[in-house]
């Protein structure tokens, strides 16, 4: 099971890797949108966790984008931007899941298998 982590802050991004490979997950990081779009574009992935506050290209677009290839690749957003107005876009964009930061990292692995096993 191979992940993509799109997240711009090393800390996060390196806790996750950490979870995740312990959990037995191959897992990839892009720092930011451009680096995410062109890792989805040139590696199959089975997940991929994505925040919206990227630099140089945003998470929403990166999903778009995602989305405009036809991917049916599951996205859960992992982000700070929690008003219900940006959940709603970000489900609306194409995500199949949204979790704001602070978070648990045990809802966030649910979450991951939920988002697995429905795929």
């Amino acid at each position: 099971m191979r992940i993509l982590i799109a997240e711009d802050d090393t800390i996060i991004a390196d806790g996750l890797s950490r979870s995740l490979r312990q959990g037995g997950y191959a897992v990839d990081w892009a720092p930011n949108g451009v680096e995410a779009d062109t890792a989805l574009v040139t590696v199959s992935y089975d997940l991929l966790i994505l925040d919206l506050g990227l630099p140089k290209m945003s998470g929403l677009e990166v999903l778009k984008r995602l989305r405009a290839r036809n991917s049916q690749l599951p996205v859960l957003i992992l982000t700070a931007r929690d008003t219900w107005r940006e959940k709603v876009a970000g489900i609306d964009a194409g995500a199949d899941d949204y979790l704001t930061k602070p978070f648990h990292m045990e809802e966030l692995l649910a979450r991951l298998r939920a988002l697995i096993r429905r795929a």
